[in-house]
């Protein structure tokens, strides 16, 4: 049975071809038929001649010798109707198969750029698709891919460049500032006034130091390489963030449930990893009222593995939460003492490894944060 795909130029090059032989096909037998109309002619027996002065005889002879032959004239006739029918089924038949090959044909060396082209990665930009063949439309488009590739692996090479480079240039003067500030605060009897800009602008520096560090991050699992490869358990990160987290959630009296079972891991750098459960943990407990709650579930399947934060709190709009995994973007534009980067990252960190973000505004009030990976290829080292 001819299967095609709807709405592709496969199926318009197929309809196109069948209609072009069936047309000819139709109109060859239409020829024929025409041409044979007035040329068809039967020899009928003459019988016995007529008898000698029997006019009326042969006038009856002659009339039953044309019903004969006008009766063979509509048999042929019929028959040659019938037969171009059949053809013309026949035709329509092998006009959809020889259209069908034809379009493949045709669209083969699109097939193979198309094939080409999804391999490459942002990884694999090096990769070209280097058609061979003679000068034609389908060798101008590879090249042109081939061209657009080599721009786009100059850019990502420079992005990534630049990230070095700011990492760098940008934590020195930093870390020259600190100095400073320490030099100014250990000196014997230092002002008060001094101590107190000291403190704030230590303050804005670790800001600032923890702004770069989100930016790194975020371009890092964005644009970078991501070859440190492990199995990780996602039980034991989020222990370890919400140890990190300790004092603040006790500050806040928060109630946290975390059900995630031994076995529930996840492959990727561990530093990005770390990271995005960090993160996670970090947007529950800062975004969180006093005596509030915090539910961390996890769960494998054999394709992937699901980790889920829930949060408590009053009512959110679900059109604003979809701009939380955006740089930059709060809630109502709130100020919380965070960069904005921290579900971006989640979501970057997420999409390297081919998992996803998704943010729910829970109807009873809250945010409920879901992340999805691919499972763990080998299970966790003991």
């Amino acid at each position: 049975m001819l299967r095609v795909r709807s709405g592709t130029v496969e199926v318009r090059f197929t309809i196109l071809y069948a209609v072009v032989f069936l047309l000819s096909g139709a109109g060859l037998l239409g020829l024929s038929f025409l041409l044979s109309g007035g040329g068809v002619s039967s020899t009928v027996p003459a019988g016995n001649p007529p008898a000698q002065g029997g006019l009326a005889q042969a006038q009856q002879r002659i009339q039953e010798l044309a019903d004969q032959l006008a009766a063979v004239h509509a048999e042929q006739e019929r028959q040659l109707l019938t037969g171009s029918l059949v053809a013309l089924i026949v035709m329509a038949v092998v006009s959809l198969l020889l259209g069908r090959v034809l379009a493949k044909r045709v669209l083969r060396p699109l097939r193979l750029i198309t094939g080409a082209t999804r391999r490459i990665s942002a990884d694999s930009l090096d990769r070209r698709l280097a058609v061979a063949g003679p000068a034609d439309e389908v060798k101008d488009l590879a090249d042109t891919i081939d061209e657009l590739l080599e721009r786009l692996e100059a850019s990502f090479t420079a992005q990534r460049r630049f990230v070095a480079n700011a990492s760098h240039e940008l934590r020195t003067p930093l870390a020259t500032m600190r100095a400073s500030m320490d030099v100014a605060v250990a000196k014997p009897d230092p002002a008060a006034s001094t101590v107190a800009l000291a403190d704030r602008l230590r303050t804005q520096l670790d800001r600032v130091d923890h702004l770069l560090d989100g930016f790194l991050v975020l371009a890092r699992a964005q644009h970078g390489t991501l070859a440190d490869a492990a199995t990780v358990d996602l039980g034991d990160l989020v222990g370890a963030a919400l140890r990190e987290r300790s004092a603040d959630v006790a500050g806040k009296g928060l109630s946290v449930t975390v059900g995630v079972p031994p076995g529930v891991s996840a492959q990727g750098s561990p530093a990005l990893l770390a990271r995005l459960v960090e993160n996670v943990v970090d947007n529950a407990v800062t975004h969180n009222g006093d005596g509030g709650w915090i539910g961390i579930t996890g769960s494998a399947s054999e394709e992937e593995t699901v980790m889920v934060v829930e949060t408590g709190g009053e009512v959110l709009d679900q059109r604003e939460v979809d701009r939380l995994a955006q740089p930059f973007e709060r809630l109502g534009g709130e100020r919380t003492g965070s960069s904005g980067l921290g579900l971006s990252i989640v979501a970057a960190v997420a999409a390297a490894y081919g998992g996803s973000l998704t943010l729910l505004a829970r109807p009873e009030g809250g945010l409920r944060v879901s992340i999805t990976l691919p499972v763990a290829k080998t299970p966790v080292a003991a």
